[in-house]
């Protein structure tokens, strides 16, 4: 079961946020220059890897560019912390080059989300660092970025880490697919990446945890078969709960009219989740809807689906003195 036992330290004021970028690359300069101003304006440094500038197509530069920037960002003592540029694709070419000894010598908050998913993991499985399900970099610029993704991932960076997951604030509905309360590490991310990782050395351990996920743009069919994958590969036979974060754009919609005939979404996840025997909640703004909740990753976490919440019970961050005590007990 996959579980937090390294954690980083709150972000100090005037700290620097270091920034790699593992995945997709930037298009238009200015994507880069919003992100950087936007910290500058809340008194905070950025220091930018080398492949923030780098463009290979689809991906930004090579994976040897792309790895090592994330282990010297980590290494480096005057970043606090790392967070990714933004997703797209990539960040599973460099799992294989990077120095997890590096990151677990160097524990810092690590915050991305989408393709980052794949660094969530390998970084919880190699290392135990706790990680963060948030916005990079061309995130905190964006000008549809509302402020509540920003106010939030800010206070967690500054170590307000546990309490209830906030509802969307235009849409705060939330539903119950099936009853219970369950307490557990949680873990997952984007669940395209999570069925990508199978068979892999970095393939997602669900057991026993609270099993996250999100999509977007997959329509129900796609969703159906990558449920049906986890199902089959075993992955879904002994978690906790499962919270269904936000599934942007993928309903049927004119944009997806393959079947003349289709269930919905929900029917989906009905037929999947329902039958588990633990508790489901689905529709937190967990994902690439308007608004992302930033959400601490491999801390316990617990999840009541009869009151309809997610409380994030374990700090995700520590403070130097706790480091101590936790350093003094490893020597032991």
């Amino acid at each position: 079961m996959p579980r937090a036992t390294l954690f980083g330290r709150p972000l100090p004021d005037g700290g620097t946020i270091g920034v790699p970028a593992t995945s997709s690359p930037y298009f238009n300069r200015s994507e880069v220059l919003r992100g950087v101003e936007w910290w500058e304006s809340m008194g905070y440094h950025v220091k930018l890897g080398r492949s923030v500038w780098a463009q290979d197509d689809y991906v930004a530069g090579t994976p040897e560019l792309r790895a090592r920037d994330v282990m010297d960002l980590f290494a480096d003592p005057e970043v606090d912390v790392v967070q990714c540029l933004q997703g797209g694709f990539g960040a599973v070419e460099i799992i294989p080059l990077i120095d997890f000894g590096v990151i677990a010598a160097n524990p810092k908050p690590f915050c991305g989300y989408s393709d980052i998913t794949a660094l969530h993991v390998a970084i919880l499985q190699r290392t135990g660092l706790g990680t963060f399900y948030a916005n990079g970099l061309m995130g905190m610029g964006w000008e549809e970025t509302p402020q509540f993704n920003k106010d939030r991932l800010l206070r967690i960076l500054r170590g307000e880490t546990t309490g209830e997951v906030p509802r969307d604030p235009d849409d705060p509905y939330v539903r119950a697919i099936a009853p219970g309360k369950a307490t557990a590490p949680i873990c997952g991310g984007n669940l395209h990446l999570l069925v990508r990782s199978l068979g892999t050395p970095y393939e997602v351990d669900l057991d026993g945890s609270i099993f996250f996920f999100e999509a977007v743009e997959e329509p129900p069919w796609i969703i159906d078969g990558d449920l049906i994958q986890l199902r089959h590969a075993g992955k879904l036979d002994d978690v906790a709960g499962v919270v269904v974060g936000d599934m942007k754009d993928s309903d049927w919609s004119e944009r997806h009219p393959e079947w003349p005939r289709t269930k919905s979404l929900e029917d989906v996840l009905e037929k999947h989740l329902g039958r588990l025997g633990v508790p489901v909640l689905y529709k937190l703004p967990l994902g690439h809807g308007k608004y992302l909740a930033a959400l601490p990753l491999g801390v316990t976490a617990t999840l009541d689906a009869d009151a309809k919440k997610l409380t994030i019970d374990q700090p995700a961050l520590v403070t130097d003195s706790t480091h101590q005590r936790v350093d003094a007990k490893r020597r032991r």
